[in-house]
């Protein structure tokens, strides 16, 4: 009877079977954990001292972005802080200026918050020189959302005591470029974390290691890496970095300055350029919104070129000032559309147009650059980017 039990099972022509399991032991233990050899999830970088690199949307699942895959961008170079040696001014209209060193912010009493970081000028691709070979990853690959861990800003400057004619912060940064921000200080009393840790380990060097500013939900630059000094002000401190730049140029003579928070918007990640649909029939459409006003609350799928909007579902968790995916089911039966996405936030505000955007912003703005996206799809099922006004 046990030998019967042994033989190899007779199975039906055409039944499903599995591949054999491996013999021969593979690798063991290692101190740190590698991808598997046929994943290849890689940034895409640009620039040499000043630049970026771009986060691989369309590779990702969920919304935690890997901490080696957050994108980056930097003005003069990843700088090299020994961490022993690194420390916080907090000065100004303070009663008590303080000096911290890293292990006296580790001691505060921590938080660990999931936020998004968006550099303002995420999408340039898709408001100016845009192409129909473009990526999710190339158009809005400057955007990531992580766990960020560390001590609320509020917990610093009660300890140094706040002057009555306290208003705004000036936040340094300790990178070859000094990079400095005005920060008002209600954003600084609200949410704002000096955060020492990403997703379970210390900050990487690129994303402002030991320690960086965290502003949730506002433009990147503000949110200040290598974070050297905090200085409290009674008005604007009027940087070069908010007013030769990161200023929203409008039509006309005039600019929106001090323009921090991120405004909502959304992407289609699959189908993307380079996909080619391989059959006709049911396809999942796949994406993420997210906004610098809270939450994500809506977010509408069009598969005929914005004639006709329907609901996408939105896969939790939707957290605010997070990344949020959204999914579809689109049936393509082999016709030439434009796919497109809009996204509403929990304010009402509802993803613009192109064209509504270049109506307020005008052609020159480099900034805040949230326009419906939008992919066609050929009789063929190639998709491109839909790369006209």
């Amino acid at each position: 009877m046990l030998s019967e039990l042994r033989e190899t099972p007779v199975r039906a022509p055409g039944a499903p079977t599995l591949p054999d399991a491996p013999r021969v032991p593979g690798p063991g233990t290692s101190a740190v954990g590698t991808r598997a050899a046929s994943v290849h999830l890689t940034r895409a970088p640009a620039g040499k001292v000043a630049g970026e690199s771009f986060t691989p949307l369309q590779d990702l699942h969920g919304i935690i972005t890997p901490s080696d895959l957050h994108y980056e961008r930097h003005h003069a170079g990843v700088p090299a802080i020994d961490p022993d040696r690194y420390r916080l001014l907090v000065h100004g209209l303070v009663d008590r200026p303080l000096i911290f060193t890293l292990a006296e912010l580790q001691r505060f009493p921590s938080v660990s918050r999931i936020y998004f970081i968006e550099c303002s000028g995420n999408g340039r691709a898709a408001y100016r020189a845009m192409s129909p070979q473009t990526t999710p990853q190339q158009i809005d690959g400057l955007t990531s959302t992580s766990e960020w861990t560390g001590v609320p800003l509020a917990t610093l400057l009660r300890e140094a005591g706040l002057q009555s004619e306290a208003r705004w912060l000036l936040a340094e940064g300790g990178d070859a470029a000094l990079m400095t921000r005005s920060i008002p200080l209600l954003k600084a009393l609200d949410d704002a974390l000096v955060a020492y840790a990403q997703n379970g380990e210390p900050l990487r060097p690129e994303q402002g290691f030991p320690v960086r500013l965290l502003l949730p939900g506002w433009e990147g630059n503000t949110n200040i890496k290598w974070l050297r000094r905090i200085k409290v002000g009674n008005a604007p401190f009027m940087t070069r970095e908010e007013t030769a730049r990161y200023t929203d140029a409008l039509r006309g003579d005039e600019a929106r300055q001090f323009s921090f928070v991120m405004d909502a918007k959304s992407i289609i990640t699959f189908p993307a350029y380079p996909t080619v649909l391989g059959q006709r029939g049911w396809w999942e459409i796949r994406g993420i919104a997210w906004t610098g006003r809270g939450r994500i609350t809506k977010v509408d799928v069009s598969t005929d070129g914005g004639a006709t909007w329907s609901p996408a579902a939105l896969q939790e968790p939707v957290l605010p000032l997070a990344h949020t995916r959204f999914r579809h089911l689109w049936e393509w039966r082999g016709q030439a559309t434009t796919l497109m996405s809009r996204a509403t936030d929990e304010t009402g505000y509802v993803q613009p147009t192109l064209a509504m955007l270049r109506a307020v912003r005008g052609p020159g703005t480099n900034y805040h650059l949230n326009a419906i996206r939008a992919w066609d799809v050929d009789a063929a099922g190639r998709i491109t980017f839909a790369a006209r006004v």
